[in-house]
């Protein structure tokens, strides 16, 4: 009966691809219908829910930020889970809990009632089938194309959320708000059955190795291009990348960086009707613009194989701070537009490529843990952001000092990453392999 069992649970389908790619395409599936509970959306359908409610805005507004605050918070715990049971095991409980969350926000007669469904939903659904659970999937199943597979997870969210944003509101128009919320909780339960199916913990449980190779086959390969798959990965403990300053310095350009873009993006649109004298229909095109310029993550992944992660971040870096300054220039909607090009581009590698920087020093093992460490503090930047600059216009009456320091954030950043080398390897490897330290 045992063996049964585990015959029934190890099965795989056969696939006439690599395994790895089929797993990212399931998890875009659940990270589809999690967007409809990220930031962005909301944002985006937001007027439909007040018209119909007679709801003020800003009690959306703080829903945003407090279910932002919360995912940072039990991340922590969710990147322990997802490096002992992967996505497999994780990714279901996150579809039903967000299940149940459009469920409640449909029903909801009360703000209050809003609050419930959608902070919980949003703090569950952004580690578990966003952000954190499928970058692990990622990093575990690829090493060769790693870069490039952490590039795909990265635009999974901003992609899905701007085709979300469309759908909802069409259906909002002819059906209402309520019954789009109604439609994304049974797709929810839909990806359900796929995800148990097809979705494992890492290659190794079906028998392969990263990158496609079969475990049988490492000692039979010539290729030189893929010893690196055969060759062991050293792994990080999560306690003792927390003792490295890469450690430390990656998590604060994190903070830095996530606090720049969300501050920008929130306050791009006022910036650019008020300041720029745009009006607001092509102020709000210019900012869904630049939003889905994030499938230039493709580009860095691209780029990140050829010059490493290291170096790609800090020409991200660089790019967005020259962008913010650049921007400050605006007052015509082609440069709008032009802003909107180079900034998506270079602010929207900061996901993937903080993430490959990550997986490059700390390797695959704890992967999981190590990113949780980083999201509350990336969470609390990401929900600050809208608050920073809403706080710098009151205060200073436009944007400007808000871009200046933004700007300053940016280039600060570069340096840093210039300075956060790559650790040397912890005294347990040195003593087990015999060899100086790196």
């Amino acid at each position: 009966m045992v063996s049964m069992l585990r015959s029934i649970f190890n099965w795989r389908l056969r696939t006439p691809f690599y395994y790895g790619w089929l797993v990212l395409g399931i998890t875009a599936l659940a990270t589809f219908a999690a967007s409809g509970l990220t930031q962005v959306v909301l944002g985006g359908v937001q007027v439909y829910i007040t018209d119909e409610s007679g709801w003020d805005e800003g009690s959306l507004a703080y829903a945003a930020s407090i279910g932002t605050w919360t995912s940072g918070m039990i991340a922590p715990f969710i990147g322990r889970l997802a490096d002992r049971f992967g996505p497999r095991w994780l990714m279901p409980f996150g579809l039903v809990v967000a299940s149940g969350a459009f469920f409640v926000i449909a029903g909801s007669n009360a703000v209050w009632q809003f609050y419930g469904g959608y902070v919980i939903g949003r703090a569950v659904s952004n580690p578990v089938l966003v952000g954190l659970v499928p970058r692990t999937a990622a990093v575990n199943f690829f090493r060769q194309r790693r870069n490039m597979a952490l590039a795909l997870v990265s635009i999974f969210r901003p992609t899905a959320g701007a085709v979300n944003i469309q759908i909802i509101s069409l259906i909002a128009r002819h059906q209402g708000w309520r019954a789009a919320y109604r439609y994304l909780g049974v797709l929810s339960l839909l990806i359900i059955l796929p995800v148990v199916l097809f979705v494992r913990r890492q290659p190794e449980d079906i028998g392969l190795l990263p990158d496609g190779a079969r475990a049988d086959q490492a000692q039979e390969t010539t290729s030189v291009s893929r010893a690196r798959s055969f060759t062991p990965e050293f792994s990080w403990t999560a306690r003792e990348a927390v003792k490295t300053r890469a450690f430390w310095i990656l998590l604060i350009i994190t903070a830095l960086g996530t606090l720049a873009s969300a501050a920008t993006g929130f306050s791009m649109v006022p910036y650019l009707v008020q300041d720029a004298s745009l009006s607001t229909a092509s102020a709000a095109g210019v900012l869904s613009f630049a939003t889905f310029l994030a499938v230039a993550n493709l580009f860095w992944g691209y780029l990140a194989d050829r010059i490493t992660p290291r170096r790609c971040l800090i020409v991200m870096m660089i790019g967005a701070g020259v962008m913010m300054i650049y921007l400050m220039t605006v007052n015509s909607v082609s440069q709008a537009l032009l802003f909107a090009v180079l900034w998506g581009v270079f602010s929207g590698g900061l996901g993937s490529l903080e993430n490959m920087v990550l997986a490059e020093y700390f390797g695959r093992e704890s992967y999981g843990t190590i990113l949780g460490v980083f999201s509350p503090l990336q969470m609390v930047a990401l929900g600050l952001g809208p608050a920073l600059a809403s706080t710098a216009r009151s205060l200073a009456g436009d944007f400007y000092p808000l871009y200046i320091a933004m700007a300053a954030a940016y280039f600060v950043s570069a340096v840093l990453m210039f300075v956060a080398k790559p650790p040397r390897r912890p005294i347990r490897e040195i003593a087990e392999a015999n060899i100086p330290p790196a």
